[in-house]
């Protein structure tokens, strides 16, 4: 048996086709596609210093992991690893081999302190551990049966407020970036962010394969974007990227509106699957998934090391 990593190769439609196989069965409750995992690889801003590994076992990708810096945080030393191994390709040191090529890799480029995402099951939580990660806060997954499921009925918008899609603002989405920018501030986060390159917003985010402009919904107040409910699909699952509201509007029911909508036409053209996921401390987010129908499927803990 021949365990070894090395640098996902973008132009190899087989080995990323590997890349987001083994990531779908690893964490099947966000969408993951091949052209996905090259766009993020890609179009991620070269200041995050990015990579995606895979391991391989004789040959066979059986891990993979997405590493980079938080090139947008005020403080310097920020990075990020995420890595996964197939559920049923475990105890072959895989992982291990990833997070010790990924922080060997991110020291190097500067990193001081490391986030990663781990699922809130036994094993994954005791190799969090045993590799001196940290526990911090943790988020749900969220599954609703949307073929099935008995929508409530939309709030009516209020007064001046008007129903459009993402879709409607081709031609020039700065709008949505300001809005994007300003609720993205105030999401539950362990690391600050400078949400001001509109540019990398317009290739990471505007661009991203898997936007759904026309089921992206968004609520405009006196001509501007005031909340909106962000939809990627994968050609048959629909899943919400984002729902948030301007500081301005919040307690007006925007939020809600605006993802009832959109997971309505989202059942209208087909989808029958819809995913979401919360901050366990979002509460009225948390609220309005379950107004929707939504249930919980999996959670995950955030956890941190300072590397030394």
């Amino acid at each position: 048996m021949t365990v070894l990593v090395r640098d996902l190769r973008p132009d190899d439609p087989a080995d990323v086709a590997a890349f987001a196989h083994v990531r779908h069965l690893a964490l099947p409750y966000i969408l993951w596609t091949p052209e996905g995992v090259v766009h993020h690889l890609v179009h991620t801003h070269p200041d995050a210093r990015s990579r995606s590994l895979v391991v391989e076992e004789d040959g066979e990708t059986i891990g993979t992991a997405q590493l980079g810096l938080v090139h947008d945080s005020p403080e310097p030393g920020q990075a990020y690893l995420n890595a996964y191994v197939r559920p049923d390709r475990v105890r072959r040191g895989a992982g291990g081999l990833l997070v010790r090529t990924a922080e060997e890799y991110l020291a190097t480029e500067g990193a001081t302190k490391v986030f990663a995402w781990v699922l809130d099951e036994p094993a994954c939580l005791a190799f969090a551990a045993r590799h001196g990660y940290g526990r911090r806060r943790s988020a749900h997954f969220l599954r609703l049966d949307l073929a099935n499921a008995a929508l409530p009925e939309p709030p009516p918008p209020a007064p001046g407020v008007e129903l459009c899609s993402a879709a409607d603002f081709a031609d020039d989405p700065r709008p949505l970036f300001a809005l994007d920018a300003e609720t993205l501030a105030d999401e539950p986060s362990d690391v600050d962010v400078e949400f001001t390159d509109y540019e990398a917003w317009l290739a990471e985010t505007w661009r991203h394969p898997l936007l759904n402009r026309e089921l992206t919904t968004v609520a405009v107040v006196d001509g501007r974007p005031a909340a909106f409910s962000v939809a990627y699909t994968d050609g048959t699952r629909y899943s919400t990227a984002m729902t948030g509201t301007a500081r301005a509007h919040r307690g007006r029911g925007l939020a809600k509106l605006t993802k009832t909508d959109s997971l309505r036409r989202a059942r209208a053209a087909g989808y029958t699957e819809a995913l979401t996921g919360n901050d366990t401390d979002n509460g009225p987010m948390l609220a309005i998934n379950k107004w929707l129908g939504y249930a919980i499927c999996g959670t995950e803990v955030r956890h941190v090391r300072e590397l030394g």
